[in-house]
This record gives C-alpha cells, structure tokens and sequence, in this order.
C-alpha cells in the first residue's frame, strides 16, 4: 500500500486491472491499511477512495492469525492470501520485499 501511494508503477497496474476487470481484484487487509497510513500518512485514505480495491475486515479468524504473529500487518495479509471458499488457490501479497514473505504467493512490486 505504502508503494502504491508513493505512485509505484507495477501497485498502480494492478490497481488499474483490479478497477477496469470485473474478474480480477485487489484485496487491502484493513491491519495493513494502517501500518502503511503510519508510515505514510494519507495513505489509507488515498487506497480507500480506490475503486478496484476491496478492504477486508479484521473478522475473527483473522484476528485470531493476527493473534499469532508479531505484527499486525503482516499477519492479516499472510491471513489474507490464504485459501478460502471464495478463493480456492489463495491470493498474491505484492509486495517491495518479496524476500520477506514465506509461505504465501508474492507479486514483486521492485521496480
């Protein structure tokens, strides 16, 4: 979130398929929201005013993963990009640090 708001290009594609597709979409954790608003404030109000991009709710499987983990952020978008019953495969994190994520599918968002 905080790359898209500081204009990354490949954040800024995936956003604009997520709006313009009506088959692909971008999902923003609400805990990452707020990490990235922290490190970059007007972040969250910027990624919330996005069409193509769907916040999810910090329901209470998620925070029990949250629970579980160090930081809030990380643990509802590993949460996140789980398989579910709407999403069989899971979902991507895109991510600057694809180093940083273990057990989930990443996007590289390095330029």
């Amino acid at each position: 979130m905080v790359a898209a708001g500081r204009g990354n290009f490949k954040a800024s594609v995936l956003i604009h398929h997520a709006h313009t597709d009506p088959d692909w979409f971008v999902y923003g954790p609400t805990c990452a929201l707020v990490e990235a608003d922290r490190t970059r404030p007007g972040t969250a109000e910027h990624i919330a005013s996005l069409p193509g991009v769907v916040l999810m709710s910090l329901d209470l499987p998620a925070a029990l993963a949250v629970a579980q983990h160090d930081t809030w952020a990380g643990a509802h978008a590993h949460h996140a990009a789980q398989p579910t019953p709407d999403r069989p495969s899971g979902a991507f994190v895109a991510t600057t640090e694809p180093d940083r994520w273990k057990g989930v599918r990443v996007i590289d968002l390095t330029p």
